[in-house]
């Protein structure tokens, strides 16, 4: 939820983790920081690919799992999304080739033991470097990539 508050706009947020690693429920936190309705449905887009909620921003939520190659990938005109005024979470990211974007915000997830997850950020460019400091994510937490 804190790092939704911390959104501006236009910001890619690339979730990696195995199924059940909690991926959707970070959207859910992220969603309710950019005040979207108590009341939206927010659920994987595994089969519809993309799911879009109004909230202080747009929230594009995007699922890759299902993408076999990188001819359904550019079908998606995802760079409509990416680099459009709201925020992207991309599930699934490393299934998105890696020359589409050059800076974001990746969290990788792990299980934790139990209902416990194990979250690491790393942020790609200064953008996502300055959000990390603001989010106060301690640094044993997240990695700079340069």
């Amino acid at each position: 939820m804190k790092l939704g508050h911390l959104l501006s706009g236009s910001e890619i947020l690339g979730l990696v983790g195995e199924l059940g690693a909690g991926k959707t429920c970070f959207v859910r936190g992220v969603a309710e920081g950019l005040e979207v309705s108590k009341n939206a449905w927010i659920r994987s887009p595994s089969f519809t690919l993309i799911n879009e909620y109004e909230g202080r921003l747009p929230i594009y939520h995007i699922d890759l799992y299902r993408m076999g190659s990188r001819e359904e990938i550019e079908g998606l005109n995802l760079r409509e999304y990416l680099y459009g005024d709201g925020v992207s979470l991309v599930e699934w990211f490393e299934h998105l080739p890696a020359e589409e974007v050059d800076e974001y915000l990746e969290l990788r997830m792990t299980h934790g033991g139990g209902n416990r997850r194990k979250l690491n950020f790393i942020a790609h460019g200064e953008r996502y470097e300055r959000l990390l400091a603001e989010f106060k994510v301690p640094r044993s937490r997240f990695k700079v990539k340069t």
